[in-house]
């Protein structure tokens, strides 16, 4: 059997971890201190970002070694093999310590096939490859073929977002301060895409909240080299703008499964309240 994992960044529904067995790493996320156990409670989005919104402070932190040597060891030891897809090494440093653990665990079951692959994502740019990986799976496909097909639809992930605070960006060092502060002043809201390496660059300055959200459909219709084929949308409490750029992907021809959630914790601390976040199969990045 062929177990794929993935972490909390993921965004991926109880629902359909279930649905799919997949294997979920945490990932240490703090608000005003407290321990958020996403695994044992779930996760009360809107309430997270009401609390952000009111001044709480977020924080995040990596799994430790003996959480994937945990994981990873138990499928090991009941003779099944695996393949992690994690979030972006450009903007944690997870995939790198899953690779560590991996080359551990090589050696002591040299039997069992390991992969661990960097999405360069994160949120559902991250978990739209895992759920179809999987998918493939269960159709009866095996490591080699699940893994390569994994390795592509990260390579052709496109990942594009816009906050509604810039304050946020500035806090994680992504904007300068005075340009966070002009910006605000002057309603412009930024659009911003994952890059080839999954760090995240600004691509964009538009003046108002609505041509932000007009422009990830446009790019949408720019860029999507399959309109069939899933789409993920994210969102930090913003249902009703995710409703409209879910109207503007129907209208722009967009005719596969569209995935809304509300943005997990991990990524979307550091993006803030009022985000929107697409994700789609592009040119290869």
């Amino acid at each position: 059997m062929l177990q794929i994992f993935t972490d909390l960044a993921a965004n991926i529904p109880q629902e359909l971890v279930e649905k799919y067995t997949l294997g979920i790493i945490p990932i240490h996320c703090t608000v005003d201190g407290k321990v958020l156990d996403v695994a044992k409670d779930g996760f009360d989005g809107p309430a997270f970002y009401a609390a952000m919104r009111a001044g709480a402070t977020t924080s995040t932190a990596m799994p430790s070694p003996a959480v994937f040597l945990d994981a990873f060891g138990a499928v090991l030891a009941r003779g099944d093999d695996l393949i992690y897809i994690g979030m972006s090494s450009g903007i944690s440093g997870t995939v790198g310590l899953a690779r560590s653990v991996a080359a551990e665990l090589t050696g002591e079951y040299p039997d069992r096939k390991i992969a661990v692959v960097d999405s360069r994502a994160a949120s559902l740019g991250e978990g739209l490859p895992v759920l179809q990986a999987a998918d493939l799976r269960d159709r009866g496909a095996g490591f080699e073929e699940v893994l390569a097909f994994a390795q592509d639809l990260t390579d052709h992930m496109f990942q594009i977002f816009t906050v509604e605070d810039l304050e946020y960006l500035r806090r994680g060092g992504r904007l300068h301060t005075a340009v966070a502060v002009v910006g605000n002043m002057l309603n412009v809201k930024p659009v911003l895409f994952g890059d080839s390496e999954g760090h995240i660059v600004l691509r964009h300055m538009n003046v108002g909240r609505r041509r932000s959200l007009d422009t990830l459909a446009a790019k949408y219709r720019e860029f999507c080299q399959d309109m069939t084929a899933p789409v993920g949308l994210a969102h930090c409490d913003s249902p009703a703008d995710t409703d409209l750029v879910i109207g503007k992907l129907r209208a722009a021809g967009c005719t596969g499964p569209i995935l809304s959630v509300c943005y997990e914790p991990v990524t979307g601390s550091h993006v803030g309240p009022g985000t929107v976040a697409l994700f789609f199969y592009g040119p290869a990045r």
